[in-house]
């Protein structure tokens, strides 16, 4: 039930984005659901740690701020906070409890809106979620951050992974397609077509099958 419900919540959201890269920076969007998710599944079934799941919650609502960086901390009488000083706070405080490991992913995700890929990457490599679909989304922001560094190869494995983990609609297609946009920077044309192949095939009513001219892509892997 809560699987069904957070996945057409994913797929929607990603559906209003207007614009696509490599990278997912539609991290503000799509880390941010995911995130809900977790929250969401760990605050059902993990009744432990409640200091450490309050950690990340000041945070999370100056992220969803898109328009500013600072958010008010009501704890603290209105007084303004930094998301990611909190969160770096909480990630070192919490560190393997399940509000530590949110913060690690929240932080990851503004480390990538800022251009830290390395420091992103680190986090995301050390991110221990129980959940499948969060799981896959961890694996797929480590090969967005390898590629925005321009490690090609390695974001094509992770790309991969993430794609194979857990065989649905909208992460396996999403991560085909950009292991396929990697494998022709890459100018593994053969692979690249394969990739655009299977979503067509084995994902037709998925969004990058109805939204994205994969025709095009598969032509122009074919010469």
């Amino acid at each position: 039930m809560t699987e069904n419900f957070s996945l057409e919540d994913l797929k929607q959201k990603y559906k209003n984005s207007k614009s696509f890269r490599i990278s997912s920076i539609a991290i503000g969007t799509l880390a941010l659901i995911v995130i809900g998710y977790l929250g969401y599944r760990q605050f059902m079934w993990k009744p432990s740690n409640e200091k450490s799941k309050e950690s990340y919650f000041i945070a999370l609502n100056a992220i969803t701020n898109e328009d500013s960086n600072i958010a008010m901390d009501t704890s603290k009488a209105g007084a303004k906070t930094d998301p990611i000083k909190k969160l770096q706070k909480s990630v070192k405080k919490y560190d393997g409890k399940i509000g530590g490991e949110v913060s690690k992913y929240l932080l990851a995700s503004q480390y990538m809106r800022k251009g830290k890929y390395k420091e992103a990457l680190t986090l995301l490599e050390n991110v221990s979620v129980e959940d499948t679909y969060v799981s896959v989304e961890v694996i797929g922001l480590q090969g967005d951050c390898q590629s925005e560094l321009n490690k090609f190869e390695e974001a094509y494995e992770l790309y991969k992974t993430a794609a194979n983990m857990n065989a649905n609609n909208f992460t396996s297609p999403m991560y085909l397609f950009k292991a396929g946009l990697v494998a022709e920077q890459l100018k593994k044309y053969d692979l690249a077509k394969a990739h655009f192949e299977t979503i067509a095939v084995q994902y037709p009513k998925s969004f990058y099958a109805k939204e994205k001219n994969l025709e095009a892509y598969i032509a122009r892997n074919s010469k």
